[in-house]
């Protein structure tokens, strides 16, 4: 099926949408304050290591220091392939104070800092290059074993043996030439001779290579075969693409589109309504069923209903229907909402084991378009499916929302009558402490007029027993949680 990508770019912000049968299937987003770090190499200090953890944290210029695990760092790595050597603990290799070169591997998620690696890796459009490796590997999204050798041959071919390193064949070098591989190469090599001399003269922490912008990583990550046009709706940065496409990628060049309508792009394909909707904690099926989207620091949750649906044949027959077209859906969500960790999903209830594995069946074909990696686990005997999905970024909620100054995150506000005890309490608890001439009571409107209504006796009750007056004022700016009891 043919995939359309649509960007769309502000000076403040680029957005990328891929759209499968005018569906979006994936959204990107990237700010110009706070662009994605997994790819960057810095030259980073050791500021202290942690034996018990084995990891180290690392100063390389951000807001927290970065993370970096004993089975992160290249030597270790290679003692664990192939050497008898056991590795050595962090605090043998590591001090405080030490220069590192390190590349960001995962994004700061939440409070977590970026997670750093020793072993750097630089992608180019045809294949990966592994400076410190002499590896030699094909992706695995080329299954044929043939072709998979040709490539590996191909690749040693064009090697010097002199060279050092090693490289990953990517899936956009099945139909390359030896040129385009020679020119991918050698660009990679000099541009790691130019990161690694700099890295010699370079205090830290100093940033040595940026990874490309979003828009120019869609052009070197996400084109193949089937994609259809890719239409970009800023003409400055439409020519800046075709330049890139021109030199690096020729091939890309007939499918590039400058979007000149009026109405905007993404409108057009109502890509900001479906943004909107993934934003949502329910998602409606189109057979009246609902999924309840739940994430949480640790996991993120994912509940079936039936709803509105009610079949056509029985209460098993409406379930199966449900659970299929859940599936489906969840495999989407997934990617749009770019959701990572841990996944627990509950399907509704299924005694047939045949329908049980048709709707994982489904489940892992919708999961088969994803560019992550993911690994399910089938039905656990609780009847829940669960599922990992790597996380390298913030998901879609994190990047657009913050947590509700009102609730503070939960999620869930207390009722206006919650906080009428809490005040009169409070009341109660400062009469014993202090003799002032009246109580004022600040507080929401649905507060106030709890009190002035349905509580008004209860007020009036400790009133008479502190033999104080207690007066009322809304204040319109708080939240219904907030209150303040002002002692005149």
């Amino acid at each position: 099926m043919i995939d359309d990508i649509l960007i769309n770019i502000t000076p403040q912000e680029t957005r990328v949408a891929v759209m499968r049968a005018g569906v979006p299937q994936e959204l990107h987003i990237e700010r110009s304050h706070n662009r994605g770090l997994v790819s960057n190499i810095y030259v980073g200090k050791v500021v202290r290591v942690l034996p018990g953890m084995q990891s180290a944290f690392i100063e390389i210029g951000l807001d927290r220091a970065a993370f970096l695990h004993v089975a992160d760092i290249w030597g270790q790595r290679k003692s664990g392939h192939g050497s008898t050597v056991d590795p050595k603990p962090i605090e043998h290799i590591l001090s405080e104070g030490q220069a590192i070169l390190v590349q960001v591997i995962k994004d700061p998620i939440g409070t977590k800092g970026a997670r750093l690696s020793t072993q750097i890796s630089i992608a180019g459009r045809l294949v990966v290059y592994l400076p410190q490796d002499p590896h030699i590997g094909i992706s695995q999204r080329i299954e044929n074993e043939a072709e998979r050798e040709l490539l590996r041959e191909k690749l040693a071919h064009l090697l010097p043996p002199e060279e050092s390193g090693g490289f990953i064949v990517r899936t956009a070098a099945e139909t390359a030439t030896d040129d385009e591989f020679a020119n991918d190469i050698r660009y990679l090599r000099k541009l790691w001779q130019d990161i690694r001399a700099r890295s010699l003269t370079s205090p830290a922490p100093t940033l040595l290579y940026q990874d490309l912008s979003l828009a120019q990583r869609v052009l070197r990550d996400f084109i193949n075969d089937n994609t259809g046009h890719i239409v970009i709706d800023s003409r400055e940065n439409f020519v800046k693409l075709h330049a890139f496409a021109s030199e690096y990628m020729p091939n890309v060049l007939d499918k590039l589109e400058h979007y000149t309508g009026e109405r905007p792009l993404f409108d057009l394909h109502n890509v900001e309504g479906e943004i909107e909707r993934a934003l949502a904690r329910r998602v409606d099926l189109k057979s009246g069923g609902y999924l309840i989207i739940d994430q949480t620091e640790a996991m993120t949750t994912v509940d079936v209903n039936t709803g509105g649906f009610v079949g056509v044949r029985n209460f098993d027959d409406t379930i199966f229907k449900t659970n299929l077209e859940a599936a489906h859906v969840i495999a989407r969500q997934l990617r749009l909402r770019n959701l990572g960790g841990i996944i627990i999903i509950d399907f509704i209830d299924m005694d047939s084991e045949e329908h049980r594995n048709a709707v994982l069946a489904e489940f892992n074909k919708g999961l088969a378009q994803d560019r992550t990696r993911i690994t399910v686990n089938g039905f656990t005997q609780l009847g829940l499916v669960e599922m990992t999905r790597k996380r390298t970024r913030e998901s879609l909620e994190h990047v657009l929302c913050e947590p509700c100054p009102a609730c503070t995150g939960r999620g869930v506000l207390k009722t206006a009558r919650t906080v009428c005890y809490e005040v009169l309490r409070e009341i109660l608890r400062e009469a014993r402490q202090f003799n002032p001439r009246e109580f004022r009571i600040l507080a929401s409107q649905p507060v106030i007029d709890m009190f002035l209504e349905e509580e008004s006796p209860s007020l009036a009750m400790l009133s008479d027993f502190i033999a104080k007056p207690v007066s009322l004022l809304v204040e319109s700016s708080y939240s219904q949680e907030q209150y303040d009891i002002i002692l005149m």
